[in-house]
């Protein structure tokens, strides 16, 4: 975003010495005034994978996204170097006779994540890849941390989280995404990154993730939502809360997260501009499934333009004080900005 995101109080002639829509008046001076811009090198493609080979099973609830296999995954890594999308997040499609109570396959070397992970890094390994860490994927239960008496206990879980990233970082992952909002986990895996020698191993936390319904196709695509008991509200934050936000930013970042995220991201775009706005840290914001599902529904039935409010939704992002976005239309709108 150009320019400091200060508040100005403007300086406006009278009429007609000022006339605004000047400004407005062709796209080579609307290009010229523009404060906000949209690159490809803005965008993080979440892709799911599933087991098996040459597959790529379509998610219902999604439009337009798939399951893939990992011996397609080298070509999704290639296709998104090639569009100038720097990096691909990670999530497992898990089956419900895969999921366990101690949830072992989360930090099992040769899970999906991990081999997925080597693959992308043969195939492309200038892109970074970044990983999803939290134990719903695996859980019998679908929570993202353990569930005793039906509790969801904290430090037990966070012990689990670093078995975690340091599998996840030893397959060669970028960027661990702690999605789990236990207290505690990002200066415990900080302090494992650091003392197993993965220095340069990033953390971008989902510090502010809220107790959202947006979420909904996304446990579909894998595989939580019939596993789910109860609700995530006792980890995840309440939507109706702001500066608990900030609170939980702070807290990630003096841990040692190097990056923090919003989610979801359209609902919460005040968060969005606080945390930037009180932190100057890189911040990102996750377009989550239920936005995108909305509006690939509402394009498809003609109520909406599609490509035209994907865009727009982009950019609200980036005005809202993103450094980047995390949205499963990053291929399609990688192509629109490439021309």
């Amino acid at each position: 975003m150009k320019g400091s995101t200060a508040m100005k109080t403007p300086l406006v002639a009278p009429f007609p010495a000022a006339r605004l829509r000047r400004t407005r008046a062709t796209p080579a001076l609307r290009a010229l005034v523009r404060q906000t811009h949209l690159a490809p090198s803005d965008l993080i493609w979440p892709v799911f994978l599933t087991e098996g080979t040459d597959l790529e099973v379509p998610v219902p609830s999604m439009p337009g996204v798939v399951r893939r296999s990992v011996d397609r995954i080298g070509a999704a890594a290639r296709e998104a170097q090639g569009l100038g999308i720097p990096a691909i997040c990670l999530f497992p499609y898990t089956g419900p006779d895969a999921r366990t109570a101690d949830c072992a396959m989360a930090w099992d070397p040769d899970n999906l994540t991990n081999r997925a992970i080597r693959e992308i890094k043969s195939a492309c390994p200038d892109i970074a890849v970044m990983t999803d860490i939290a134990l719903d994927p695996y859980n019998a239960s679908g929570h993202d941390g353990f569930v005793v008496d039906g509790e969801i206990v904290n430090d037990e879980t966070v012990e689990a989280l670093v078995r975690m990233a340091l599998a996840q970082a030893e397959a060669g992952a970028d960027i661990l995404g702690p999605s789990d909002m236990m207290d505690g986990r990002i200066g415990a895996i900080r302090a494992a990154l650091e003392g197993a020698g993965h220095r340069n191993v990033t953390i971008l936390s989902y510090a502010a993730k809220y107790a959202s319904a947006f979420y909904g196709p996304f446990r579909d695509a894998v595989g939580a939502s019939a596993a789910l008991t109860g609700d995530k509200k006792t980890y995840q934050m309440d939507p109706a809360n702001r500066d608990e936000a900030l609170r939980l930013v702070a807290r990630d970042l003096s841990e040692g997260a190097d990056m923090v995220m919003v989610k979801p991201g359209m609902p919460y775009l005040d968060i969005c501009r606080d945390v930037k706005d009180a932190f100057g840290v890189p911040t990102f914001a996750y377009q989550v499934s239920g936005e995108y599902a909305m509006l690939r529904a509402a394009a498809a039935n003609g109520w909406l333009d599609g490509p035209k409010v994907m865009m727009e939704s982009l950019m609200a992002f980036k005005r809202a004080g993103c450094d980047g976005v995390l949205t499963y239309f990053a291929p399609e709108a990688a192509r629109i900005l490439n021309g």
